[in-house]
């Protein structure tokens, strides 16, 4: 698996640094919630989308090479995922997340198969 899925592309605008918290998330096919937290870690950066009651209040993990675009003026962001790929992805793991390197393998690998 490349650790691409792991990194922001460059035509997305993303700036490291820029502070996304509470940014909307659209996937393809609608909104999916807005950014809890998120990292700019070099080969780890990711999103962490409250779904609110989308998928009954859960938290999804989003590797940051699912981001299409990111909207500063709109305060949102675009991801090249259905709303049914991120619903059945592997579920977000607040203690695996920045610990265990078998979880990212896991959902690096889900999503970088799952390509809308």
């Amino acid at each position: 698996m490349s650790n691409s899925i792991w990194g922001y592309q460059p035509t997305t605008g993303h700036s490291t640094g820029a502070d996304l918290t509470g940014y909307k998330v659209e996937a393809t096919d609608g909104s999916i919630g807005k950014v809890d937290k998120h990292s700019d870690e070099v080969g780890s950066s990711y999103l962490v989308v409250d779904t609110g009651v989308w998928i009954f209040g859960k938290h999804v993990l989003l590797p940051a090479g699912t981001v299409s675009r990111i909207d500063t003026d709109d305060k949102s962001i675009h991801v090249d995922r259905t709303k049914e790929q991120i619903k059945n992805a592997p579920e977000f793991d607040k203690d695996k997340h920045t610990t265990d390197t078998g979880y990212h393998e896991q959902v690096g690998g889900y999503y970088g198969d799952h390509r809308a």
